[in-house]
């Protein structure tokens, strides 16, 4: 870890209601890249992103972000990273009753003392950027979920943030809409430099734009480092989950279920 490292993850544990999630993880994220954490359903992605925008406590020495500990992070400290921050969450995460415009001035409301004017311009500006311009007026419900992805990242971007992080960008889409906004985040990337953290279960997104891959199980890193070193990891279960195999275990219940509906035809 050096510093080209925006953010340093050390030996982060974390726990809920007493069952450990998160067990010694260590890995660095680098500035102006993306970085993709991965793994199947449960494996803790979530848990780690929640600590790492400061929606759930860390310790001291787990997180430091430009060298500074997340832990000792006093109230104002805390307020001034999360500014630092945009987030894309997997259902977009709008708020139904509002406007497209609305939605995306909510930040540069509540943050800012910008004339409403003037938050009508960048709201346009963002709306622009994702591919939105001519959905202003429209109601979250009257778009498709691919748009929806695209405004609640319209609304990630108000603020200008140097580090986004976005999770699961292509749940819920089908793969046209899905490669498009991939394309979109590295564009993001390019001509904004931005720092991106992107939480995926989908290998082909994720090595796709993916500078550099953790790959985690039942709350551990297996795998660190660039897309070709994950792909070329020896490690049984990043094998398992690169080859896209199934869990003998779940074969062999699959397998049970399926001779007991055979039976009870």
């Amino acid at each position: 870890m050096g510093s080209e490292d925006l953010i340093e993850i050390n030996g982060l544990n974390s726990f809920y209601k007493g069952r450990q999630v998160l067990f010694d993880v260590t890995f660095a994220i680098p500035r102006h890249r993306v970085t993709v954490i991965m793994g199947v359903s449960g494996c803790g992605k979530t848990t780690l992103l929640r600590h790492l925008i400061g929606l759930k406590p860390t310790g001291p020495g787990e997180v430091a972000i430009d060298g500074e500990d997340l832990g000792r992070f006093s109230e104002g400290q805390l307020k001034a990273y999360r500014r630092r921050l945009g987030v894309l969450f997997q259902g977009g995460a709008l708020f139904n009753s509002i406007s497209l415009q609305e939605n995306i001035a909510v930040p540069l409301k509540v943050h800012t003392k910008l004339a409403e004017e003037t938050i009508r311009i960048m709201t346009l500006m963002k709306l622009n950027m994702v591919g939105l311009s001519g959905f202003l007026d429209y109601m979250p419900s009257q778009l498709s979920g691919g748009m929806r992805k695209r405004a609640g990242l319209a609304r990630a971007l108000a603020m200008d943030p140097e580090i986004l992080f976005v999770d699961e960008p292509s749940s819920g889409l089908d793969p046209i809409t899905a490669a498009g906004l991939d394309r979109l985040l590295l564009e993001l990337r390019e001509t904004l430099g931005m720092t991106l953290v992107v939480v995926t279960h989908e290998l082909e997104s994720a090595f796709l734009i993916a500078d550099r891959i953790v790959m985690m199980d039942e709350g551990r890193v297996m795998a660190a480092g660039a897309p070709e070193e994950v792909r070329n990891s020896i490690n049984p279960r990043v094998r398992q989950f690169l080859s896209r195999e199934a869990d003998p275990l779940q074969v062999n219940q699959e397998s049970y279920h399926d001779s007991l509906f055979e039976a009870g035809k």
